[in-house]
């Protein structure tokens, strides 16, 4: 019976006040870990809703972001439809949208409801993330390495940033431009790093209310190793620390090995919390 009730459209803007509802006052929420709010998506293709009577009863978010990669930025639904029931509905929507691309699409949950709808649908786990704090704990104060200085990013780095991303980072944790000028905007703190005058490395930041976080951290791969990861880390440190900010927290995956070794060695340690990421390949 429910079945029949329910229909699937694109979502439209002026869906934005019961989508709302469905992130602000329902149980069953899974927001990803993103710069942009799951409302800011509303008008990106693959962003669906199921309608029961006029009302919107479910959401799904799927936008592709950057090429090749689709996360699952959003998906709600309300406590009087079965879950099952709507996400399948949307998740089947998605997939034939999407059919004949070559994508991957991701989710990071920390939710178990959620996790056992993916693993339903083909979903698979791939890793964890995990998070580590750094507490005003003491660390080695390094020389910037020969040749090498920093300065606050500008919007006018974004481009080159955005190169030095896609270089550094595995295609499913590459962010597009709009993103990274996104996470600009909202920075508590930035900086690109140079050598021969040519930006080579970047740190992104956000402050909250309990410190900072270090949200977005890459350096081209052909001058990996070189402590340039370390010395933007170390002045992203100096800095919150003038600023009266005693607690810096960071994301990486739980088998980036040198990405924790790099933490690690400056002070952060693991906090225990950690969120499962899974993958999908159409």
């Amino acid at each position: 019976m429910i079945n029949t009730q329910l229909a699937v459209r694109i979502a439209r803007q002026s869906d934005q006040s019961q989508i709302a509802n469905l992130l602000y006052f329902e149980p069953y929420v899974h927001r990803h870990l993103d710069w942009r709010g799951p409302l800011e998506w509303l008008g990106a293709p693959e962003y669906w809703v199921v309608e029961q009577s006029g009302v919107v009863v479910s959401a799904l978010a799927c936008p592709i972001d950057p090429e090749g990669v689709a996360w699952l930025r959003l998906f709600a639904n309300v406590s009087t439809v079965p879950l099952d029931v709507s996400w399948k509905m949307l998740w089947e929507t998605v997939k034939t949208n999407l059919r004949g691309r070559e994508l991957a699409v991701g989710a990071i949950t920390t939710s178990e409801w959620f996790s056992a709808l993916l693993t339903e649908v083909g979903f698979t786990g791939k890793q964890q993330i995990v998070v580590l704090e750094q507490r005003a704990l003491p660390f080695r104060q390094r020389l910037t390495p020969e040749g090498v200085s920093f300065r606050p990013m500008t919007e006018m780095d974004l481009p080159v940033v955005a190169r030095v991303d896609a270089a550094g980072f595995d295609p499913l944790w590459r962010n597009s431009q709009a993103a990274l000028h996104s996470g600009f905007v909202q920075a508590g703190f930035a900086t690109v790093a140079l050598a021969d005058g040519e930006v080579v490395g970047y740190q992104i930041s956000t402050r909250n209310a309990f410190g900072a976080h270090l949200a977005r951290l890459a350096v081209i791969p052909q001058l990996q190793g070189r402590g340039i990861g370390y010395a933007l880390v170390q002045e992203l440190l100096n800095d919150t620390r003038r600023a009266g900010l005693f607690r810096l927290t960071v994301n990486t995956q739980n088998d980036n090995h040198s990405s924790l070794a790099l933490y690690q060695k400056i002070g952060f340690e693991l906090t225990g919390e950690q969120y499962t990421v899974f993958t999908h390949k159409l």
